[in-house]
């Protein structure tokens, strides 16, 4: 493929991505369509097995290769075979770029190519491994195998910046969100991906009513049409031993000690969880969660463990909440660009989606702070103000974190690193 440029002048690449999931890490797919719309050819490695990403690349036509490793790195024999086999696969596949996706597949990408003639991009889409103590001082040297590390938040590049990345090798790109598929008024009976975010739509396609839309949301849900929701969508993580105290990383006990002292002084409100155990072990700790907090006898709260399309939990909803005690951006950039405001803890990447005109921040594990930033946004509600911050939310998101401008910043750090690549 040497000589060939694509539309832009870039040399076409040929560019390998590695994940240690074929279920999540769907931010991906935007990233893969604008590298193959420019022109490049992608490959796709993931674990064997039938998986929501898989079924989606496949979809797609996009090609994906089965790891013969397993991304479970322990002192053993079958885990140097792994590797190996993973270096063959590597070059094989002779990628001019070899990008990867979570902490388990970065260790995995670089201890596996070491000599190989391939330029790394590692992408980071939460920090939490930073954050650890044992983990800290051992990525202070291990970035240096990547060429690139394009960290999804300002958050997590200040990290790599205190272990010593200079700017250039820490590009920020976030992992977006798809603006008009999360549209709190979507048009009726089309495909919204050509409608330009904010843009008019065509006069034929008429555009429900939101007000509709929340009241059938809300009466799907079994909550009262006039009651102030509030939601949390975020699967439950089992606890981590060596992180924040063996306690869930995404605040559920925080929420849920919150949500007591706030709704025994309005009893209007109503709480809306929206999602179940990522593992055996999470789902484990989501029933330790509903037995601690009393949720089955609490008629205040809904905990929906799965469902197909979340859109119409976020209509149905006046605030999202999101407690994490470690976070990228999380869910607060799907509930701003469907309308909802947000508080956020001070976790991680939460603080650059939210600004004062449109949310809350709170310090993480505090519940006593955020039942005070539910009771300010529940006096907005009664005061019929909150709404306006959910238009300001959906302003920001489209500004600031479109999946489709995320994908061409992450295309972009690709071909600038891809410079000089010379073919195995």
């Amino acid at each position: 493929m040497t000589g060939d440029r694509t539309a832009g002048g870039h040399r076409k690449l040929r560019v390998a991505v590695l994940l240690k999931t074929n279920d999540g890490g769907r931010w991906i797919l935007p990233q893969v369509a604008e590298l193959r719309r420019r022109g490049h050819e992608v490959v796709v490695v993931l674990p064997s097995g039938t998986g929501r990403l898989t079924a989606e690349l496949t979809a797609r036509g996009v090609p994906v290769r089965n790891s013969p490793f397993d991304f479970r790195l322990r002192p053993t024999l079958g885990t140097l075979r792994g590797l190996w086999r993973l270096r063959r696969l590597i070059r094989a596949l002779r990628p001019d770029v070899l990008n990867y996706h979570l902490y388990a597949s970065a260790l995995a990408a670089r201890l596996s190519t070491v000599g190989l003639a391939v330029r790394r991009a590692h992408m980071v889409a939460g920090p939490l491994y930073l954050e650890s103590p044992v983990i800290r001082p051992v990525e202070r040297r291990l970035w240096r195998l990547d060429h690139v590390t394009i960290c999804g938040t300002d958050y997590t590049a200040r990290l790599y910046g205190e272990l010593g990345c200079p700017p250039d090798r820490r590009p920020v790109a976030t992992c977006g969100v798809d603006t008009d598929h999360f549209d709190p008024v979507p048009p009726s009976g089309t495909a919204t991906r050509p409608v330009p975010p904010n843009g008019p739509l065509p006069p034929s396609v008429p555009r429900p009513r939101a007000t509709d839309l929340r009241a059938k949301a809300r009466a799907e849900l079994g909550i009262a049409q006039d009651a102030f929701v509030a939601i949390m969508v975020a699967y439950v993580y089992p606890p981590k031993r060596l992180a924040y105290q063996g306690r869930g990383i995404k605040g559920h006990d925080v929420l849920l000690t919150a949500w007591r002292s706030f709704q025994a002084r309005t009893p209007r409100a109503h709480l809306l969880l929206v999602g179940g155990g990522w593992t055996e072990n999470g789902e484990t700790h989501r029933q330790e969660l509903i037995d601690r907090f009393g949720v089955r006898d609490d008629p205040s709260v809904t905990w929906v463990e799965s469902v197909p399309d979340v859109r119409p939990c976020y209509q149905a909803a006046d605030v999202s909440i999101s407690p994490s005690l470690s976070e990228g951006h999380g869910a607060s950039v799907e509930a701003g660009s469907m309308g909802v405001p947000s508080i956020v803890s001070d976790a991680g990447g939460l603080p650059e989606t939210v600004d004062g005109a449109c949310g809350w921040v709170v310090p993480r594990g505090d519940a006593t702070a955020l039942a005070e930033a539910l009771t300010s946004a529940y006096r907005e509600f009664e005061g019929g103000k909150l709404a306006n911050r959910g238009d300001l939310a959906r302003q920001r998101v489209v500004r600031l974190f479109d999946n489709r401008v995320a994908a061409q910043r992450v295309a972009d750090v690709i071909e600038q690193i891809a410079d000089g690549v010379r073919r195995q």
